[in-house]
């Protein structure tokens, strides 16, 4: 498998020139660098005004691999050639490096870049990017990707250091300016002004998603006037370094790489609706990293938050007044590292009252609120702190608990709470800390451990008794003054008290049911599954023309062609006998076929637009005006398409393998509306930009974005 690296991009708040002086300073050997023993001038040229210098060299490179396999491999250095490519007009440096040793058994190019910040031509941007692609090596494949992924980042991490070595160098020698580069004298009256000239091309190389998002490369690399101080995290400054550090903590440069990378995957997939760096940050590290595994938990999140309208619960959504007299929790400031704290007293919380009181559903939801109001939280913290807060704490007081506790509706709810929290909020408990835990606790432990994830186990404190009070207890992780009064601190802590809900609020089980279809189903959104062979389609009837229908759905699961169709007569209602006939019904969603067999198209049917391939992940919002009254199909259709060799990441049909989904299942979940002629009113603008909301965790993103909209007019 190809091994990407993209960096972020890095600045140095020097001028351009006094950063190739030192540039040069590490050739032809780098004592900075151990493994890079020399390097020889093979081919060199300068233009006549000295503007263009291109130099390639030969670099002689002592890896640090075991004795074993250089013998093997028969070399004790490997040779890698670098072409450098300096434009002193235009202020650029582009180096193209590759490897000679091996080239037919190992493919290494890497592209590196320094230009002219866009925003302040006295400091100097610094990017690149570089693959790794090892076809075969005796055997040892494996072994050579970790030993040159282990080099190329140890390298990384040197770069800049080395580049500020050189310019300390510098400096000492009394060197800390170097003059532009100025057209010889018979051209010097063309261009001569008494301010220096921006230069005329790009001083950057902006990559091809920040591109599609509509940004400049003037705010990609956005950063303070002041030198000291990094900018405000805002979107317009994703790739830049000094914001990963402020905003996301310090990462190592693969780390940064599939930040990058994964990020660029969503917008071209998502076509701008992705979450916040935040948001995706957490998800790689819930996966250590793997790209793979945390883009399969990721978009099945962000298809969950749609679905559920997650994004606007804390706006839409008030909880019953049981839950805010009887629940036993809230936020209370916040721990020692500035995490938000949350203070959970479940040991006075009566569960099976509120199960029996409100349901599940209501229960679920009350707790994807608390998630919610955490990453907002987290959010505030940052700013008010100055350093990346991405979880928080909690505090879980269990004095009172026992075997009423463990009823196992009760215990039902709350595996499923856990289940559903773990899946679409990893990483957002940085500690908990578990006080007075009775002897019923371990049962409860035994019971509900399995279902929680090794990383997030790893955090559990558990305090027996008053062990909490001693050394290594409470004052190690949260402040005095603020511990709760019922915990022995002085501070007043808010949070309810609980207490047994009273028996004439509970609710029957029919009761309960229509209750929880109310609070969590309601979603104007329908899932249905797609088989090879088996479309699912909606009849939608047009009585006056000049309607307009409307259409918001997304592919979650395999590739879909996407039609519409027009019939004079209406389809026969569907079949419920047999997969053959017109209906199925799966767990994952229905599929209702309405085109009979015997029709014809062109005859009984006609296709009114282009049919529309959409592949798995994206959004597709549009538009049809209606030219006939009649019946109108809008189908989704099983589409198999090769994956393309050509992108950065693989496709979703690797993840879907690697689940054992069967290859001749699709999924999609959808929208649909009519627009009466009456209230269209002839405008399409609205239609044309629709956006589907996909996540509102990209609502710093969304402005700058655009979706993918197949709007569609019927001439």
């Amino acid at each position: 498998m190809v091994q990407k690296y993209q960096s972020p991009v890095r600045v140095y708040k020097h001028p351009f020139e006094l950063i190739m002086a030192a540039y040069e300073r590490r050739f032809p050997t780098c004592p900075l660098i151990p493994m890079f023993v020399a390097s020889d001038t093979v081919n060199e040229y300068k233009s006549e005004d000295e503007a263009i210098h291109v130099i390639e060299r030969r670099c002689k490179l002592d890896i640090d691999a075991p004795r074993l396999l250089k013998k093997i491999a028969g070399v004790d250095y490997v040779y890698f050639v670098q072409k450098n490519s300096l434009n002193r007009r235009e202020r650029t440096l582009h180096i193209e490096a590759y490897n000679e040793t091996f080239s037919n058994r190992v493919i290494i190019n890497e592209h590196c870049s320094y230009t002219v910040h866009p925003d302040n031509e006295d400091w100097t941007c610094f990017e690149q990017s570089a693959s790794l692609d090892i076809k075969s090596f005796f055997g040892f494949e494996s072994t050579v990707e970790k030993i040159a992924m282990k080099q190329y980042t140890s390298n990384i991490k040197k770069g800049k250091e080395i580049i500020e070595y050189y310019l300390k160098q510098l400096e000492e020698e009394g060197i800390t300016f170097v003059p532009r580069w100025t057209p010889p004298v018979a051209c010097k009256s063309e261009s001569s002004t008494s301010h220096p000239r921006r230069p005329v091309s790009p001083a950057i190389n902006i990559p091809e998603s920040a591109t599609k998002e509509g940004l400049s490369s003037k705010e990609i690399l956005n950063t303070s006037s002041s030198p000291s101080e990094p900018t405000a995290g805002t979107p317009d400054d994703k790739l830049d370094a000094d914001y990963i550090k402020r905003y996301l903590g310090d990462l190592t440069p693969m780390q940064e790489s599939c930040l990058i990378r994964l990020r660029q995957w969503l917008q071209e997939t998502h076509k701008g609706k992705i979450p916040k760096d935040e948001h995706i940050l957490r998800f790689l590290r819930a996966r250590d990293f793997n790209i793979d595994k945390a883009r399969e938990i990721l978009c099945q999140s962000l298809t969950w938050r749609k679905q559920h309208q997650v994004d606007y619960i804390l706006d839409t959504w008030n909880p019953p007044q049981v839950l805010q007299d009887y629940y036993a929790g809230g936020w209370h400031h916040h721990d020692k590292d500035g995490r938000p704290l949350y203070v959970l007293r479940l040991g006075q919380m009566d569960t099976k009252g509120l199960v029996r009181a409100l349901g599940e559903e209501a229960l679920l939801r009350y707790v994807l609120s608390i998630n919610e109001e955490g990453l907002r939280r987290c959010e505030e913290n940052t700013k008010v702190f100055g350093r990346p807060i991405s979880s928080w704490t909690c505090l879980v007081d269990l004095e009172g608990l026992n075997m009423r506790h463990l009823w196992r509706p009760g215990v039902k709810a709350l595996l499923r709470i856990i289940e559903v929290v773990e899946a679409n909020y990893p990483e957002t408990l940085g500690r908990l800390l578990i006080l007075r835990a009775p002897r019923v606790f371990p049962v409860l432990w035994t019971l509900v451990s399995p279902f929680i994830d090794d990383n997030t186990r790893k955090k559990f404190l558990i305090y027996a008794g008053n062990d909490y009070q001693g050394p290594g207890g409470l004052l190690d992780y949260i402040d005095k003054e603020i511990i709760p009064d019922f915990l022995g601190g002085e501070c007043m802590c808010e949070v309810p008290e609980g207490g047994l809900v009273p028996k004439s609020l509970y609710r029957t089980a029919e009761e309960l049911e229509n209750e929880d279809i109310k609070l969590w189903t309601e979603t104007i959104y329908q899932s249905a599954s797609v088989f090879k062979g088996a479309p699912h389609e909606v009849l939608i009837q047009i009585v006056d023309a000049s309607s307009v229908i409307t259409w918001d759905f997304d592919v979650c699961k395999g590739d879909i062609v996407f039609n519409i169709f027009h019939s004079k007569r209406a389809p026969q209602p569907p079949k419920k006998d047999s997969l053959g006939a017109h209906s199925i019904t799966s767990p994952g969603g229905n599929n209702v076929q309405l085109i009979d067999k015997v029709w014809q198209l062109g005859r009984d049917y006609s296709m009114v637009e282009s049919p529309l391939i959409c592949k798995e992940g994206e959004s597709v919002q549009g538009s049809h005006v209606t030219r006939w009254p009649g019946f109108y199909i809008l189908q989704w259709k099983f589409h198999s398409m090769p994956a393309c060799a050509t992108t950065n990441l693989p496709r979703v049909d690797d993840v879907l393998a690697s689940l054992q989904v069967s290859s001749h299942k699709c999924k999609v979940m959808y929208y649909t509306e009519v627009i009466g002629s009456e209230d269209f009113r002839g405008s399409m603008t609205s239609l044309e930009s629709s956006h589907s909301g996909f996540s509102q965790l990209s609502a710093a993103t969304t402005s700058s974005s655009q979706s993918h909209s197949s709007s569609m007019i019927s001439r």
